[in-house]
């Protein structure tokens, strides 16, 4: 972490968390990963509307290289059929598997969310459905969002997280406090030194990817 190494040659660094990925150890949410959420939310809604009217799955990539969280997050809200991460990625014969069952059951349309991180893309994921047309039930279309997720106005809580983490940062160097990072833990603003977070990043809760496949059924 660039902040850590400034730290160590004397600087005076306060921290602020700011990824969409929101995987930043020291914190339980990151400035612009609530936006970037709605960002890929209002895709899948507009997505579903014509889906149902046109019996078809859609594929929504977002962004996320390493980390699952935004994809999960913006699924379960959009009530998505599948959800695949780098963390737990679901293959494209398996992605398949469950929109063919969610077709029998009578769903007029479904959603699948990938991260853009996992193996097998919306690319690798398409060709597959290409060839296996039968197994299916559903014709499946593609949407990459790309950077568009990076690019929107920040929603109403990034921009009061940011302004309270903003206004303590200053406070702590203004107090000669240094080498943290300040975070917003348990609905309260907190702070944690450089030293324990570089290095270190948060991994994606596992009770809320069983929660996806629990809400898919």
């Amino acid at each position: 972490m660039g902040s850590y190494m400034l730290s160590q040659l004397g600087v005076h660094v306060v921290g602020i968390p700011s990824t969409i990925d929101n995987d930043l150890f020291g914190t339980d949410i990151t400035i612009g990963c609530d936006t970037a959420i709605n960002v890929t939310l209002n895709a899948i809604d507009h997505l579903r509307t014509t889906g149902s009217s046109h019996n078809r799955a859609f594929l929504v990539e977002t962004m996320g290289r390493d980390c699952g969280y935004l994809a999960i997050m913006a699924g379960l809200a959009g009530g998505a059929e599948v959800i695949s991460t780098p963390e737990f990625e679901v293959s494209a014969s398996e992605i398949a598997q469950r929109l063919r069952a969610a077709f029998e059951r009578g769903k007029t349309h479904a959603i699948v969310v990938i991260a853009e991180g996992v193996k097998e893309n919306a690319a690798k994921i398409l060709t597959y459905f290409d060839a296996h047309k039968e197994r299916t039930g559903f014709e499946l279309r593609a949407t990459t969002l790309g950077h568009v997720v990076r690019g929107a106005p920040p929603s109403a809580f990034d921009r009061l997280l940011a302004t309270r983490l903003g206004v303590n940062a200053v406070k702590l160097l203004r107090n000669g406090e240094t080498g943290v990072l300040v975070g917003y833990q348990k609905n309260e603003v907190t702070r944690t030194p450089l030293a324990d977070i570089v290095g270190r990043t948060k991994p994606v809760d596992t009770e809320l990817v069983e929660l996806a496949r629990i809400l898919a059924k």
